[in-house]
């Protein structure tokens, strides 16, 4: 944990901190609109460099109208660059596999100076009530799961037994009490600000991912020992990274939204959040359905940057065999060359002389270990076959699995949903080949990019025979991802 910040830390902070630079900055109130504009307000990342220079020539426009061509006189795609340069790391640029226009997004020191400005501006109304009640929920989960003693967990458990008990009765005798406007509103707003929040921190979350594996890189640029001590480096820091709190963290998260239970949850929770009488009349009520939609992109882009983390470190590794191998190949020209050139004037020191085109080494260590015979024992007696009986209907019951029907059926339960398991696919368009079409469909995720197979969890799948009995298989889990 980080200690109490002196002096020091907060001068180099004022030096060093691109966000504490971007509140000094001349142009800092067009640099904070337009990250509102672009990022913050339609609550996106990942845009491209078009796009975003189309929003701020329409905000380079409305300040001109107000101030004059002569407040900011650059062009849109200049300031651009300015911001994403590395003096400056307002915005990170970056390219996606497969595009060639790069895109932009906030980095976590910008994204931290929007939210301290746009709270500058002060609330017609702060939640309160609902921070208390959040802090005594977690402070009881952190001291109820943090327990030892089982005779005090088992009381705990009896007594939150009692108070459900109390409170069934009390609405079985028509003391129902419901929460009122002004409570519903301020946890309304506690709700929507915890979400923005949780959206915001996986740019720091993939900031800090990215650190992790610039570390690595630089240790094997600098790697001057064994390859094996330099893999076993690797796969160390590898681990690291999945093992550090914040990869901890962060999985416990993904673990989480990806459970179908919890999703199904969530979406009953949303729903039914939207009818509560007293939130009708509040203009943002429909975003909360979407709070669900909005994490899934984020986490999928903060794994797909861990997976690109760990094919550039086996590229560095690629590359540095390569270099060996090179170096190992100009060696042997440089002895072949040196054997051409004594070939007329050899030593005179030769110990022996053969007369053959190359030397065959045997090393003793090449030497294979003994390995003593078996001997075969081969039946010679004949025995005729008597085929008259035998049923030939399995040559003719062969069947095809189409994997177009399957991708078929893929696409049309993604067309409803972000995501979908392999299950609620089979769900949707139940089984008819058996265990050869689940085999089809893990052999189309294996083979896709927008499908994930998770061996920590299982999935139960269904089908049904002829002879209408049920077979059932277990699986790993396979999700499919709505491609973006």
């Amino acid at each position: 944990m980080k200690g109490q910040m002196d002096y020091y830390a907060i001068n180099a902070l004022r030096e060093k901190h691109a966000g504490w630079a971007l509140l000094r900055a001349q142009n800092a109130p067009l640099a904070l609109h337009f990250f509102m504009s672009a990022f913050t307000d339609p609550n996106q990342r990942n845009v491209g460099r078009q796009q975003l220079i189309d929003v701020l020539d329409d905000v380079l426009f409305g300040v001109r109208e107000t101030y004059g061509e002569e407040k900011f006189p650059r062009n849109a795609s200049e300031y651009l660059d300015d911001w994403a340069a590395s003096e400056r790391a307002w915005l990170r640029k970056y390219y996606v596999q497969g595009e060639d226009e790069p895109h932009y997004d906030l980095t976590p020191a910008a994204e931290d100076v929007v939210r301290w400005v746009e709270s500058l501006k002060g609330r017609e109304f702060v939640a309160t009530q609902s921070r208390l009640t959040s802090i005594f929920a977690v402070l009881k989960t952190l001291v109820q799961q943090s327990e030892t003693d089982p005779d005090v967990r088992l009381a705990e458990l009896q007594q939150q037994r009692d108070q459900i008990d109390a409170e069934m009765q009390r609405i079985r005798e028509g003391d129902l009490k419901v929460m009122t406007a002004p409570e519903a509103l301020d946890h309304f707003q506690q709700l929507t600000t915890l979400a923005k929040d949780l959206l915001s921190d996986f740019r720091e979350v993939e900031q800090n991912f990215r650190k992790l594996d610039r570390q690595v890189r630089e240790q094997i640029a600098t790697w001057d020992g064994s390859q094996g001590e330099l893999l076993d480096s690797i796969f160390a820091n590898q681990q690291d990274i999945g093992s550090s709190l914040q990869g901890r963290t962060f999985q416990g998260f993904w673990d989480y939204l990806m459970s179908p239970q919890l999703r199904r949850e969530l979406n009953d929770l949303l729903q039914r959040a939207t009818q509560i009488e007293a939130l009708a009349r509040m203009d943002n009520l429909h975003t909360i359905t979407n709070l669900h939609q909005d994490w899934l992109p984020a986490v999928e882009q903060t794994q797909a940057t861990v997976r690109q983390l760990s094919q550039q470190m086996r590229r560095l590794l690629d590359d540095k065999v390569f270099l060996e191998n090179k170096r190992i190949m100009q060696l042997i020209r440089s002895i072949e060359a040196n054997a051409l050139d004594q070939r007329d004037q050899p030593p005179s020191n030769f110990a022996m002389e053969i007369e053959a085109s190359s030397v065959d080494v045997a090393l003793p260590f090449e030497r294979p270990l003994y390995e003593p015979g078996s001997r075969e024992m081969v039946m010679d007696d004949v025995v005729t076959a008597d085929d008259q009986d035998l049923d030939a209907s399995a040559l003719f019951s062969q069947f095809h699995v189409d994997r177009e029907r399957l991708k078929f059926n893929i696409e049309s339960v993604l067309e409803e949903e972000n995501q979908a398991t392999l299950a609620d696919i089979t769900a949707a368009h139940p089984l008819s080949q058996g265990l050869a079409e689940i085999v089809a469909y893990y052999q189309l995720a294996a083979e896709s990019d927008w499908a994930s197979i998770n061996p920590e969890t299982t999935q139960r799948l269904h089908w049904t025979l002829e002879d209408g009995s049920v077979r059932e298989a277990v699986i790993d889990q396979i999700i499919f991802v709505r491609p973006a």
